[in-house]
This record gives structure tokens, C-alpha cells and sequence, in this order.
């Protein structure tokens, strides 16, 4: 056990144990390497010393802490894993502090929650493991204890995968020369495929299903019966519900997984069914009423009425590029056109002009920490357009929408916490106010112009370091040296811009586009307009990486994505007026 004191890897400073179990120590430590020492969480697992034993683990924990990286860069609501190592045959994990309270707090023995309260708490839970599930990966163990409700923001946090569980099983189960299988989770959540070692994505669903009948109730879930005929489980007796919620929730908890839903995105959509959309609709050059009850937005169209060239302005920058080590080696001086829209009460929008052109889009075999959707590298041929110089800031949301929903308050900061709807319904707006017709950049438009020419891993060249982008700074590329990680997001137009002038389009916010998500190219179109076929037409590409991520994930190339309903404190946008 480690002692309060102890410092690893000169790094990470025990201050005492959270907790421990069959799954190894848990400590509450401080990073020491950043100058406002932020708290974390410790993990450390320690297998017994039989070499056989030692490689499994080894590559178990290799394996599942990328798992966790990936799942972390995905939500803010999932603890990121800043750290993993090994040292004398022993691993750490180390992730992020989050300062809350479990649901153990809110669900508790005898307490019956109202319909309204579990319904939500069915929503925010299913919201995020829908996160994980796209992933293809299960939980394994969500039970209140496993949910936190973060302080800061009231939100949900879903910790303790059982991935790490299943390193740390194994290894106990090794110790006693029991078989290397093991099975993860609660009695009273897990369904029966999961007690015989076959979980599915769907035994996640069943055991959110018991949490809610739980809190409706005040039974645990161990502790209600089941139908000896059939092996159900019984509970509409002790809960009044609605009969749309009994349905859902009955259909969770069925015994056989083939009758559940598949997913939690299943789920989600059984809980909440889509509106009907309605049909699409051209953007009138005369403002309509806001209406009082949102509308769905309209489809905009990659060929809107055209923006005028005439009357530009010029404005004059300076661009840099930088070495595999980040050290700067060229300084340009160079000019772009741009048209100034005026939102009113001071308030102005600067569009800058991308020329058209032919650019190749993905990342190369060779590029590091590339990955699979970021190929095949195709030619694509992108007609002239406008682009907003920088990310929509707080002020021209506020002028446009009439609120402003971001964490991280600031005029000149980038908007966030907007949904890709919300980002859709400002263009149009806009567009209502100007006579132009503005929209979200296609995919294509996007790369095309944060690359500005490059066909490097950054527009900057083969890294970024802290001075030139806002990104977790202790987690850099290649050879860039660690830096600073602000861990809010920053003004617009603090660091150099890209060689068309347009700035931030590395880190401080993930941007939206208008495509739907693909895992792959193939078929994609090559004349940079919007891709709109796909899989799952609410999840939407996002491009460009955020302040809590990588610097890998700041690449020109990266993929994002994400429900077109989630509002996230690091997503935002810009917007696009064709020329």
C-alpha cells in the first residue's frame, strides 16, 4: 500500500487512499508538474510476479488504458486517463478528480424517486453511456455507486469501466489458479448472459433499467422478486408509473437479451422517439417572427445565394511554422480578403475568403497516431467560399440567439454548449438578419481550410506546443515538449492564425460540421460538398480538436463526432457563406 508522501515518477503525490478492493488501491493524488497542482485519482494494480501472468497483464493494461484514452477524448463526462505506467512490475492508472457525489446519495433503500426525477436520471445516464456504446464497448458495472453527479455542473460522470476491473480479476483469479475468465458485476444488475461471462452492449441497458426501477421503487434490485416461470423480474407492484415508462423499462430488464434493446442509443430513443422533422425549406431573404416553440431547423444547401467579392477588405498577418521539437523556423507575413457583417450594438462578424482549390484530404500511412476513418486519402476539389475568421464568440451568439449558454464566460471567447441544432438555427437566424445565407461548413470545406495549403499533421507543421494552441499541453506530439494546460477555453484570435487567416483552427473547440459521421471515405464526395449519407443521421461530425484534448487529436485530419443534441463545454462552431 502506498503511503501519503509518496511521489511517482516525480510526478504524482499521494495524498491518502479512496478506497481499495479486489480490483487493487485507489489514491488521491496531486500533479505536481502543473503549476496549479490539480488533484487526480491513482489506480494502482499489483499482479503477482510469475512471468506468464506479467505478459497478460501487461497486455491487457496497454490495451484497455487506450480504451480509456479514446473514451475520455470522447466525453467530458467520462474521467480522462491523463497517465498509465508500469513500473517494477507494477501499473498505475491515473485519471481525472472528479468532485461530486455518487448516486448512492440520491438512491437510497425505502426512497422512491418521482417519475419526472427518473425519467431525466434515465435520460442523462443513457445519454452518456450511448458515448461508450458507439464505441462498441460495455461498462459492465453501472450501479449508483458508478455514477457520480459531478458538483461543478450537476452532471452525470460515468466512472469505473469494468475493463480495469477485468485486469485486476484476472490477476487475483491467476493467483489462485483459477481460469483467466472472469465475470464483472453487481448482483442485482448484471442479467443472466453477463453472470456466465457474455456481456453484451444490452446488459448495460438492463442494469440502467434495474438503477431506475430501483429509484422508483426504493427496493434494491437484489432484493425484488422474480417470476420462478419465466425468471422477469417483479416491480410495477410497488412503483406507479405511466404506462410508456413501464414499457420502456420493462423492456430493459427483460431476461433474454435478444427482447432488450440493443444499446443505450436504443433506449434513449424509446424513451425520448424522435419529432417528425419538418420538410425542408428554403432560407427566405426577409427575417420571419422567432417563433416561440422551436422549429426543426431546415436543411441548408451547399449552394446558397451568393456572398458579393466586391467591396472587400484586406487585413495583414503573421503565420509560423514550426520543427518536429516545436521550435519556430519561419515567419511569414501574409494577406487575406474579408467582408465585415455588422450584428448590431457594436457587434461585427469577419468572413474571410477561402479560395477554391484541389487539396488531399485523410492523413498518410506514415502519419503518427493516425486512424482508420482518417482514410483513404482522397482528392478533393473545393470550390471558393467565405469562413468566419474566427469561431462564433459568445458576444455575436448573444446578438443572434438572444443568450448565451457557455461555461467559460468571456465576449470574446468562443460560444459552447451549443448543440449541432443550436448551431444550425444560429445560421439561420443570421442569415434571416443579413439576406445572406450563411451555414455550417461541409467536412471538406473544413479541412481544406484549416490545412491552408499544408499536407503536414498541423497546419503549423509536424507539432503545436502550447504557445501556438490551446490543448492539454501535457499530452504533446512527436517531439514537442510538454506545456501549458489552461483548462478553460481561450479568446478567440490569441494565437497565430493558418496561412488563410483564420485562427483557432487547432484546439480551444471542437467545430461542427454538417456532415453525417462515416468510418471511412469510401464513397465520400470529391467536390467538397456535405456528406449526408450514414449510419446514424443524428450523430455529426466535429473537426478540429478542444482545450481538455491531445495535441494527436488537434491534427488536421482527426475525426470527431457526436449526437447532434448534445451540448458539450468544449464544442462550438463557425460558420460558412459561399462566394
Amino acid at each position: 500500500m502506498l503511503t501519503s508522501g509518496v511521489i511517482l515518477r516525480k510526478r504524482y503525490e499521494i495524498i491518502y487512499i479512496l478506497g481499495s478492493g479486489g480490483f487493487g488501491d485507489t489514491y488521491l493524488a496531486v500533479d505536481l508538474d502543473l503549476p496549479y497542482q490539480p488533484k487526480c485519482v491513482v489506480k494502482h494494480l499489483k499482479p503477482n510476479s510469475d512471468p506468464g501472468v506479467l505478459q497478460i497483464v501487461r497486455r491487457l493494461f496497454d490495451s484497455e488504458a487506450q480504451v480509456l484514452y479514446r473514451l475520455g477524448n470522447d466525453s467530458d463526462q467520462i474521467p480522462r486517463l491523463f497517465a498509465h505506467f508500469e513500473e517494477q512490475s507494477e501499473f498505475y492508472l491515473v485519471q481525472e478528480f472528479v468532485d461530486g457525489a455518487d448516486l448512492s446519495k440520491e438512491i437510497t433503500p425505502g426512497k422512491k424517486l418521482t417519475e419526472q426525477e427518473v425519467t431525466k436520471l434515465l435520460q442523462e445516464i443513457l445519454e452518456i453511456l450511448a458515448v461508450v456504446h458507439r464505441k462498441n464497448i460495455i461498462h459492465r458495472d453501472i450501479k449508483p455507486q458508478n455514477i457520480m453527479r459531478r458538483h461543478q455542473d450537476n452532471k452525470i460522470v460515468l466512472i469505473d469501466f469494468g475493463a480495469v476491473k477485468e485486469i485486476n480479476t484476472m490477476m487475483v483469479n491467476s493467483q489462485s489458479q483459477t481460469s483467466v475468465s472472469v465475470v464483472i458485476g453487481t448482483h442485482g444488475y448484471m442479467p443472466s448472459e453477463q453472470a456466465v461471462g457474455q456481456p453484451k452492449l444490452c446488459s448495460d441497458v438492463y442494469a440502467v433499467g434495474m438503477l431506475a426501477i430501483y429509484a422508483l421503487t426504493g427496493i434494491q434490485p437484489h432484493e425484488l422478486p422474480k417470476d420462478p416461470t419465466n425468471g422477469e423480474v417483479i416491480w410495477l407492484n410497488w412503483a406507479k408509473v405511466s404506462k410508456k415508462l413501464a414499457d420502456v423499462l420493462t423492456k430493459m430488464i427483460s431476461y433474454h437479451f435478444r427482447d432488450r434493446y440493443l444499446s443505450a442509443e436504443e433506449a434513449l430513443q424509446a424513451l425520448n422517439p424522435p419529432q417528425r422533422r419538418q420538410a425542408p425549406s428554403r432560407i427566405s431573404n426577409t427575417p420571419s417572427p422567432v417563433l416561440k416553440r422551436r422549429q426543426a431547423p431546415p436543411r441548408i444547401s451547399n449552394t446558397p445565394s451568393p456572398v458579393s467579392a466586391n467591396n472587400l477588405k484586406s487585413f495583414q498577418f503573421e503565420t509560423v511554422t514550426v520543427d518536429a521539437k516545436g521550435n519556430i523556423t519561419n515567419r511569414r507575413n501574409l494577406k487575406a480578403k474579408y467582408f465585415v457583417e455588422d450584428l448590431g450594438n457594436g457587434i461585427t462578424l469577419e468572413m474571410v475568403q477561402i479560395p477554391g482549390g484541389t487539396f488531399t484530404m485523410g492523413s498518410p500511412e506514415g502519419e503518427k497516431y493516425r486512424q482508420t476513418d482518417e482514410s483513404p486519402q482522397h482528392q478533393v476539389t473545393v470550390p471558393g467560399f467565405f469562413m468566419g475568421r474566427y469561431a462564433v464568440t459568445q458576444a455575436q451568439y448573444q446578438a443572434i440567439m438572444g443568450t448565451n449558454p457557455s461555461r467559460f464566460k468571456g465576449e470574446k471567447r468562443p460560444v459552447e454548449k451549443v448543440s449541432w441544432d443550436d448551431a444550425v438555427e444560429f445560421c439561420k437566424r443570421l442569415s434571416q438578419k443579413t439576406g445572406k445565407t450563411y451555414r455550417l461548413p461541409s467536412e471538406a470545406e473544413w479541412e481544406y481550410a484549416c490545412r491552408a495549403g499544408t499536407t503536414t499533421p498541423f497546419y503549423f507543421g509536424e507539432t503545436i506546443t502550447t504557445d501556438l494552441v490551446n490543448y492539454h499541453g501535457s499530452y504533446p506530439y512527436g517531439a514537442a515538449p510538454k506545456g501549458e494546460y489552461r483548462l478553460q477555453t481561450t479568446d478567440v484570435g490569441k494565437f497565430p492564425p493558418n496561412s488563410f487567416g483564420l485562427y483557432d483552427m487547432c484546439g480551444n473547440t471542437w467545430e461542427w460540421c454538417q456532415d453525417l459521421y462515416n468510418e471511412s471515405y469510401q464513397g465520400a464526395p470529391t467536390d467538397g460538398s456535405t456528406w449526408l449519407s450514414g449510419k446514424d443521421n443524428n450523430i455529426k461530425l466535429l473537426r478540429g480538436g478542444s482545450l481538455y484534448v491531445f495535441a494527436v487529436h488537434c491534427r488536421s485530419a482527426y475525426r470527431h463526432r457526436d449526437a447532434i443534441t448534445n451540448l458539450r463545454d468544449n464544442v462550438g462552431f463557425r460558420v460558412v457563406a459561399v462566394a
